[in-house]
């Protein structure tokens, strides 16, 4: 395997788990829970499923006496139709700050994911400042909103959640607290998770409910079928502080750091950057990460920074002199994305004459004339500015430059000769079909 695989929700899962689920199981609809099957001849997917479930409470070390596990792909929206109504209110961390799209994002004018069109949502957000949850706003903003449910759970916070605080705030507004933690359930054990992030398991999703204490049992079971369901480490990463990058919040507890790029400054002087043209260089020099929100980003399109994760590479076998490794390719690719758009002009402005032109009808009606120049000024300034600015222009600027195709090359070549040391996961590469 030649290249890095830092996307902090992507993992390579092993060989038996392939191979189960290239199985002859996949043949088989299972619609509903062992034992109770929508259609017949599943008795041996009962038995797969109840082992999965009783291993599942096994890893979480849970009394299956208290709780039940569940496997359901859209977890989250499973529990949202299983204790709530229809357009009852949500509180989630809003998606630029770090929030995932199932938990109900939306926009000032468009409802952008399904739950925030089924359910009423609204964000609470980080401290800009800090870069931590800003929990004294949350219980503000609860206190006003009344909020049936509460996530708490993120996709690009690298922070511990305070579970506790965001506890005494549900029980305040007699609200339902949903803890999920898909990226971090292979870190800690606690109600909806992936299967196939830290934890290294197939696609699909799992729910842990109590069943003591709390009457969820019957109402989750009855959302996921029939309701939806149907055929179905301190991170090594901090070196980069080292090397003047912002990671929002100062640091990370998790498995992921997100990288606020905006002030980054170049070996050569230039500063700040996208994350969008700074993932299309990662890509070309095989490295996978993603572009990310950071605080204070008004477009996800043009997002200011980068997330990164450990697990992919730690399944491989990387350490923390690994990860420095890392680092310090990340490190010279941002630098080569910084050169890239230092040396972006764009495509040149079409044969505008530099004034607004003088004539008959100018001479005529003066004023009309001047406010005419005023606005064609503003509209070539604005032109000027825009100049070099788009993802397409910074493409073709690599296109052109064969000094910049060869570092690129270059880097790709060390990227690869480092990632080759460490194993595949889940194939032999002497096994496979078509050779690389």
């Amino acid at each position: 395997m030649k290249g890095l695989e830092l996307i902090p929700s992507e993992n390579f899962t092993s060989l038996s788990v392939m191979q189960a689920v290239g199985s002859v199981m996949t043949n088989k609809y299972s619609e509903g829970y062992p034992g109770a099957r929508y259609y017949g001849g599943n008795e041996y997917i009962d038995m797969a499923e109840t082992l999965c479930q009783k291993r599942a409470l096994e890893v979480f070390r849970l009394d299956p006496a208290k709780w039940g596990p569940l496997s359901g792909s859209p977890a989250n929206f499973h529990v949202y139709t299983a204790l709530l109504k229809p357009h009852e209110r949500i509180m989630a961390l809003d998606l630029p700050h770090g929030g995932h799209l199932s938990h109900g994002y939306q926009t000032d004018t468009k409802k952008i994911s399904a739950v925030s069109i089924f359910f009423e949502t609204m964000p609470y957000r980080l401290n800009e400042s800090t870069g931590y949850i800003d929990y004294d706003q949350l219980e503000k903003s609860a206190t006003l909103y009344r909020p049936k449910l509460i996530v708490a759970g993120a996709s690009a916070y690298a922070r511990l959640y305070d579970y506790a605080r965001i506890r005494k705030v549900c029980d305040k507004q007699k609200a339902i607290l949903l803890a999920d933690m898909a990226h971090i359930s292979g870190l800690v054990a606690a109600v909806t998770t992936t299967t196939h992030k830290s934890l290294r398991g197939p696609r699909g999703a799992m729910i842990f409910f109590r069943k003591v204490m709390y009457d969820y049992e019957d109402k989750i079971n009855q959302a996921v079928f029939p309701g939806l369901q149907g055929g179905r480490t301190t991170i090594p990463f901090l070196t980069l502080m080292a090397k003047g990058y912002e990671l929002v919040s100062g640091g990370t507890d998790n498995h992921l750091v997100l990288v606020n790029l905006k002030s980054k400054v170049s070996d050569t002087g230039n500063v700040g950057i996208d994350g969008s043209r700074v993932e299309k260089v990662l890509e070309m020099v095989h490295i996978a990460a993603n572009k990310n929100t950071v605080p204070g980003d008004v477009s996800a399109m043009v997002p200011g920074g980068i997330r990164m994760g450990t697990p992919a590479l730690t399944s491989r076998g990387f350490d923390e002199e690994d990860f420095a490794k890392v680092a310090e390719f990340f490190d010279a690719a941002v630098n080569l994305a910084l050169k890239i758009k230092g040396e972006t002009k764009g495509a040149p402005i079409r044969s505008l004459p530099p004034v607004w032109p003088r004539n008959e009808c100018s001479r005529r009606f003066p004023l009309l004339s001047f406010w005419l120049t005023r606005l064609y000024s503003t509209r070539l300034d604005s032109l000027a500015r825009s100049a070099g600015t788009k993802l397409k222009d910074f493409l073709a600027t690599i296109e052109a430059s064969a000094p910049i195709q060869s570092d690129i090359k270059k880097l790709r070549h060390d990227v690869e000769d480092y990632a080759k040391q460490f194993p595949t996961i889940g194939f032999e590469k002497e096994s496979m079909k078509y050779k690389v």
